[in-house]
């Protein structure tokens, strides 16, 4: 499933209408949504879209992340990542854009994280805002097949195994991390895998 073309986008559709998914009660912390966009490269192969995070941002600057942001007052969680998704990086999709979503991921400092699975379309221009995005990166899904991804490390803060993704040169860490990888396995594979166990690094938690 490399290829992106309207086989992989059905099934994709089609995993996640069969995925039940698990949303988490606020409980106080703040809603938020990401884009998890499914696009092609220069070479037709099916990728996902990740961005760094500018540097200059107040939260996480420098990061990697996945399109997204708070969701405003009347906004839906798949309102607030099209809209975060235009603003981040330039690509405006509508309502028909979407494939399905993800399970809520809680984080450390104080968000209840909704995914919302997006395709884009063959003919995809991007453009960063340079405010909130340093740069943008197309990961072919084979990537995250490769027998390293993902890698399981212990901290002595938590007894939940913290998650990386060993991904272009780097390592990516939850939340993106978990995200990407329920993703992988779900939208992808057609696995019902859960990633509400994983934690993140303790800079993460601020």
């Amino acid at each position: 499933m490399s290829d992106f073309d309207d086989t992989l986008r059905e099934r994709a559709r089609a995993h996640l209408a069969g995925f039940e998914r698990r949303a988490v009660a606020p409980d106080g912390r703040r809603p938020a949504a990401v884009a998890v966009v499914l696009l092609p490269d220069d070479e037709g192969r099916a990728c996902l879209l990740l961005t760094k995070r500018a540097r200059g941002l107040r939260n996480h600057g420098g990061q990697w992340a996945l399109p997204g942001g708070r969701i405003d007052a009347a906004e839906t969680a798949q309102d607030a990542a099209l809209r975060e998704l235009a603003e981040e990086v330039g690509l405006t999709l509508g309502a028909d854009a979407v494939l399905g979503f993800l399970d809520d991921y809680g984080t450390r400092s104080g968000f209840i994280i909704t995914p919302v699975v997006v395709w884009s379309g063959v003919h995809v221009a991007l453009a960063p805002n340079p405010g909130e995005v340093a740069s943008i990166h197309r990961i072919p899904l084979r990537e995250l097949d490769k027998p390293d991804v993902p890698r399981l490390v212990s901290i002595p803060e938590s007894d939940r195994p913290v998650i990386q993704l060993p991904l272009l040169g780097s390592l990516i860490h939850a939340p993106t991390a978990a995200v990407v990888f329920q993703a992988r396995e779900v939208v992808v594979h057609g696995r019902p895998t859960r990633v509400d166990h994983f934690e993140q690094p303790v800079w993460a938690w601020r």
